[in-house]
């Protein structure tokens, strides 16, 4: 799974209600462009290249999987959503609110509509000083030069002052507030893509499963009766020692710990899989195993439908999962379902994402961000 763009956004406004439109605008940003990481102090800015009123100006850190190109016409529909009606005028002028794309990774793109980094973001104090708030570790690919070094070779002199802080919708989410959250789901849910995305937007450590590793796995999907146990086995071995090696570097009363797996999905395909002998020897070895592990403080399970799980099998494309049929599937599913009920002492969120994609569609992905929210204490 590819990583998040960074993307550095920088707001201005000098029209109404200055303070208004720019938190308008982030909120915007945030709900249909990208993750907004990071968001600077608020600045007051001379207008620059004209007379005018002075500006508010900040700048922010986007996540997303989108291309330069649409993240452009992305902000520029939000621009349109708060009244900005761009004009062919030439020059500087008033705006009620302003978005430019600064910054996109370490990339240098010129083409007719878009420039980046943005040709002039040396030049403008109200652009590097927000920007210096970020604490990026980035340099500017041209000149290659720090946003510190940057601010002390301006040639622009005006005086830009602090206003206030501003709120970073991220912070509305505290899912750090779990310091262990274990994600489960069908085979093709999405759960490791949904944690690693998670991961990068709230900084958190992870434990991913290794599950291409395992040598029985393509074995198993074309002899499962033969195959069964030694893949159980070998799954039960592995997730123990993984998780055992990986959590012991952790500190689960400190840091904040996402996992696209829990132990006990061992149980539940081994139960599918195993013959009623096998799967009584597997089971009290699993019991013994269980008891030492240590449980996440939200147990996530991402629901969704048979049809579209073999879809998602067929996009991914890994030889050994195509021949996977349906009523594999509801097996699992149904077992994860009957796991879930029968833990009492585990706290337990089922969501649907049977109709969404949080990868293509940024809303759905904070749907999920806001069903877990609904949980918190």
């Amino acid at each position: 799974m590819k990583s998040q763009h960074q993307v550095v956004l920088s707001i201005g406004s000098n029209q109404g209600n200055r303070l208004e439109n720019i938190e308008s605008c982030i909120n915007l940003i945030h709900q249909e462009v990208g993750t907004v990481i990071q968001v600077s102090k608020l600045y007051e800015t001379p207008a620059w290249g004209f007379e005018s009123d002075a500006f508010y100006n900040c700048a922010l850190l986007l996540h997303s999987y989108s291309s330069a190109q649409k993240i452009l016409n992305q902000v520029l529909k939000v621009e349109k959503q708060l009244g900005r009606i761009r004009t062919h005028h030439q020059g500087y002028q008033s705006r009620i609110i302003d978005i430019d794309l600064i910054v996109f990774d370490d990339q240098i793109i010129e083409t007719e509509k878009l420039r980046i980094p943005h040709p002039l973001m040396q030049n403008r104090k109200f652009v590097l000083l927000p920007m210096q708030d970020l604490q990026l570790d980035w340099k500017h690919p041209i000149f290659q030069k720090t946003v510190s070094e940057l601010i002390t070779i301006t040639p622009d002199d005006s005086v830009c002052k602090v206003v206030q802080d501003l709120k970073n919708p991220l912070a509305q989410i505290p899912l750090e507030q779990f310091n262990y959250i274990a994600f489960e789901g069908n085979i093709g849910a999405g759960k490791t893509t949904l944690v690693q995305k998670i991961a990068e937007d709230f900084n958190a450590k992870t434990v991913l499963e290794r599950f291409a590793d395992n040598p029985f796995l393509p074995k198993f999907y074309k002899d499962q009766n033969r195959y069964a146990f030694p893949l159980e086995m070998s799954f039960l071995a592995d997730r123990y020692q993984q998780l055992s090696d990986d959590l012991a570097q952790f500190d689960l009363f400190k840091d904040f710990v996402i996992a696209d797996y829990h132990i006990f999905k061992s149980l539940i395909f081994a139960k599918i899989t195993l013959a009623e002998d096998e799967y009584r020897l597997y089971r009290n070895l699993f019991d013994i195993i269980y008891r030492e592990m240590p449980k996440p403080d939200l147990y996530v399970y991402l629901y969704q439908n048979t049809d579209r799980l073999l879809q998602n099998i067929k996009k991914r494309g890994r030889n050994y999962e195509q021949n996977i049929q349906a009523d594999y599937l509801d097996k699992i599913n149904n077992g994860y379902l009957e796991y879930i009920k029968s833990q009492t002492d585990l706290n337990v969120l089922i969501i649907d994402v049977s109709n969404r994609d949080f990868v293509k569609n940024h809303e759905d992905y904070l749907f999920i961000l806001n069903e877990i929210q609904r949980v918190i204490r």
